[in-house]
């Protein structure tokens, strides 16, 4: 049974215990629900989130467990033999768990397995013929290893659904059971309800501790192979797969830092700027056509940015200012990417900056203006101090945005990983090598490939300091008001 299919059932169980105990509530004042402690639909509630958190709770667990189990299995029938030379067990487990795929969809569409299990290359035929994604070629191992892993995976999904299914059975009989009048169903509900909010608030900081464990733990394993006085002292980045490589962050550091700058001198007085004309100068129907137009930007795909980068903008500066000021003559450069990047965050400092300012009482606009003060000066002495942490919030975002931008620089700003001042020549930033680190079939066993987790770690790093300087901003220049 799929997990789709799994969890519709467990959701018809639930409405059904829903009504059976909203029911069953009723019955038990007979009719009078006045004398119930919680109103029935209170008792449906119970009674539904009785039935679907054990039945949730069992399925993560299971779940987690059956993909050691299932990865298990399939070592069982591997030995140190079957890894090619230069490879690894998990590329070798991918490829198992590919043909553990393919062979379930052939055998969902009704094609006798037997022939093609005793086969490897009539199998790796057949999976090209039906255009299933390979890695290695098949071998008996490795097939014998899927068919393994494939027959136990049904196994553990249909008492998956079984364990599931009576679990939440279960929970509906448990609260039937103590359905009477003086059953306080609110106070349950409220409580089950409480904790669910509890938990959904601390998934962010569980994910952000996982996010760093995971970083870290590759990081220094990083470390265990590549000095780490190299990586944050060396200037050249020039990575050779096989050894022999320079991995100094400070180019990625630089370009990452230059492109951002140059991106948040465009975003910010401009979305700045038009934030400030739409709260306080222009009117509804100006302000009901203008702001729209300006989100739309923020729907715009990377990849468009990046191809208008790439056509239009890149060889516009340099044909009309990077060659006539001898700046150079490469139509990919820093000032590309910027100039588009600083377009695609102007929505995010702009409507972020529109509505702080409008959510500022109208009465400290109204005691400036009774005083003497004229917009303006309301505006920069009065408005702008009292929105300033969500001003600074905003600019945040969009630093945040642009750090993390990578198709723009990969169309825009080229690969060049080079420490340089002049603004139209061709840089990299520390995303796009992250990205150009990991592509391909790589393996976690070289500093050439787990560079790309200590970069990672580095810009969070990055943007980390950046929200501290933001608080210290806010906390020293915030105004507050009684």
């Amino acid at each position: 049974m799929s997990l789709g299919l799994l969890f519709l059932i467990l959701l018809a169980l639930c409405t059904a215990g829903y009504m059976i105990a909203r029911s069953r509530a009723v019955t038990s004042a007979r009719g009078d629900t006045r004398v119930l402690h919680s109103l029935p639909a209170f008792h449906g509630r119970f009674a539904a989130l009785a039935m679907i958190l054990p039945a949730v709770a069992i399925l993560i667990v299971w779940l987690v467990v059956e993909s050691f189990a299932l990865r298990g299995v399939a070592l069982s029938h591997l030995s140190p033999e079957d890894v090619p030379d230069g490879a690894s067990m998990d590329l070798v487990m991918a490829d198992v768990t590919r043909i553990a795929e393919g062979l379930g969809k052939l055998q969902a569409a009704g094609v006798d397995l037997a022939p093609l299990t005793a086969d490897p290359a009539a199998l790796k035929a057949r999976f090209s013929e039906a255009g299933f994604a390979q890695g290695g070629d098949p071998t008996p191992h490795t097939i014998a290893a899927a068919v393994s892993m494939r027959d136990t995976a049904a196994t553990s999904r249909l008492a998956l659904s079984v364990v599931a299914i009576a679990a939440s059975l279960a929970g509906l009989g448990l609260v039937l059971r103590r359905i009477t009048p003086e059953f306080r169903a609110r106070n349950a509900t409220e409580f089950v309800s409480m904790g669910l909010l509890i938990g959904a608030s601390l998934i962010a900081v569980l994910t952000t501790v996982g996010i760093v464990a995971s970083l870290a733990s590759e990081t220094i394993r990083f470390f265990q192979l590549y000095p780490a006085w190299d990586f944050f002292f060396s200037a050249d980045w020039n990575p050779k797969f096989g050894g022999g490589s320079s991995l100094g962050i400070w180019p990625l550091i630089w370009g990452t830092l230059y492109v951002s700058v140059i991106a948040l001198l465009v975003a910010v007085p401009v979305g700045l700027f038009s934030a400030v004309y739409l709260a306080e100068y222009a009117s509804k129907r100006t302000r009901g056509i203008v702001k729209p137009l300006i989100e739309i930007l923020a729907g715009i795909p990377t990849i468009v940015y990046g191809l208008f980068a790439l056509v239009t903008v890149g060889p516009l500066l340099r044909d009309w200012i990077a060659i006539p000021m001898g700046f150079g003559n490469s139509s990919s450069s820093v000032m590309t990417a910027g100039l588009v990047m600083g377009i695609m965050v102007i929505p995010f400092v702009s409507s972020l900056s529109d509505d702080i300012i409008n959510a500022v009482p109208q009465s400290l606009r109204d005691g400036s203006l009774g005083l003497g003060a004229t917009p303006s000066e309301t505006i920069r002495q009065v408005v702008l101090p009292a929105a300033l942490p969500g001003i600074v919030g905003a600019v945040l975002l969009a630093a945040s945005r642009a750090i993390g931008e990578t198709m723009i620089v990969v169309l825009g700003a080229g690969a060049a990983a080079q420490l340089s001042l002049n603004p139209f020549e061709a840089m990299t930033t520390v995303t796009v090598k992250i990205v150009s680190q990991l592509t391909g079939d790589t393996e976690f066993n070289s500093p050439e490939t787990l560079v790309a987790f200590a970069l990672g770690l580095t810009l969070f790093v990055l943007t980390l300091m950046l929200n501290i300087i933001a608080l210290i901003i806010v906390r020293k220049y915030r105004e507050q008001y009684e």
